[in-house]
């Protein structure tokens, strides 16, 4: 297979992910009641606070980052945290406690009733999110996670938008989408 045929097929895939999406109206809802959960937090003072491990990790700072900077329209700054920025925080518990508790020790710490946790998650199935969402629910904060085909161990224990795949990239890649579509549905509120 050429390099070009190799593309169009990996951009296929992406396209058929999404287009699955697209046909599930449930979970064209759930990304509808998360932004509306989201809008709820900020307008009423909480804050948002986002956890994922590598990528995901990345995609958790990628979306704090366009709440307290902005995504599209210019706004005041929203609370947004990503877990696990903080190295000392991050090495200090990994050393004293456990990887496991990287994001449930720091969401205890910060986190309050009327704030809002997005565990992200391709397999459903990470300790450290599992967790997290123990903690968030255990201190009464409204949740929920990002994560691939079958939800993982997280589906029994949150709401979970489950990406319709079970490809790491294509996962991945829909995460971000739905957190474009929440941060843009958030910016239509809070717009100067």
């Amino acid at each position: 297979m050429s390099l070009e045929a190799s593309v169009l097929e990996l951009v296929r895939s992406a396209v058929t992910v999404k287009s699955a999406v697209l046909d599930d109206k449930r979970l064209v809802s759930g990304i509808a009641m998360l932004a509306e959960t989201t809008r709820a937090t900020l307008q009423g003072g909480g804050k948002v606070f986002f956890a994922g491990n590598g990528g995901s990790f990345a995609d958790s700072m990628h979306l704090a980052a366009e709440f307290i900077a902005r995504f599209d329209r210019d706004r005041g700054p929203l609370a947004a945290i990503a877990l696990g920025t903080n190295n000392s925080a991050l090495s200090a518990i990994g050393n004293d406690y456990s990887f496991a508790d990287i994001f449930a020790r720091e969401l205890e710490s910060l986190g309050r009733q009327g704030d809002l946790f997005i565990g992200i998650s391709t397999s459903g199935n990470s300790e450290n999110i599992v967790r997290a969402v123990t903690v968030a629910k255990d201190n009464q904060l409204e949740v929920c996670c990002l994560t691939g085909q079958d939800g993982g161990r997280l589906k029994g224990l949150a709401d979970c938008l489950c990406v319709p795949s079970t490809v790491t990239a294509r996962i991945q890649e829909t995460h971000i989408l739905i957190g474009h579509i929440v941060c843009e549905l958030v910016d239509e509120l809070f717009a100067e």
